[in-house]
């Protein structure tokens, strides 16, 4: 009986750091626009996608100065760490193939004023978290609040 209740103390402590390790994954975004993201790790490799400002990426892998990434739709290539920093942004992850837009607002809640609309793909700088709200600056100066579940990044 002692000896199960230690494995399953284990077995719990173990999922438990490997949900924490998940749940901090590191997470980068573009540094600039057009930089390419490459089939591999260095620059002889053919560039597959040319990234704006700010797009948000999951590191998956570490080579060099290298980094494999994946995005939100769950493409995976190499950058050059040189190109990409920590400020934390995200993408609008909902309506993909639609002409639907979702709210921005001027606050942290349904109820709140639709201060702007925006597509899937657009992508915000994240300035705050609250209550399962991100408040938002997208890059030609509009900001507010957007439920979390319609975006992906940091």
């Amino acid at each position: 009986m002692k000896a199960q209740r230690i494995i399953l103390v284990l077995c719990l402590l173990g999922l438990l750091v490997s949900t924490a390790a998940v749940a901090a994954a590191e997470m980068v975004a573009v540094a600039n626009d057009n930089v390419n993201l490459r089939s591999g790790p260095g620059t002889k490799y053919r560039v597959t996608w040319k990234l704006g400002a700010g797009f948000p990426l999951k590191v998956l892998k570490r080579k060099g100065n290298w980094l494999r990434v994946q995005d939100f739709e769950g493409t995976i290539g190499w950058i050059n760490r040189n190109v990409v920093n920590r400020t934390p942004h995200m993408i609008v992850k909902v309506n993909r193939k639609s002409k639907k837009r979702i709210n921005v607002r001027s606050g942290p809640g349904t109820d709140k004023r639709i201060v702007a609309k925006a597509y899937y793909g657009v992508v915000f700088r994240t300035l705050e978290k609250k209550n399962g709200w991100v408040r938002v600056r997208h890059e030609k100066g509009v900001t507010g609040w957007i439920k979390r579940s319609l975006l992906w990044g940091f």
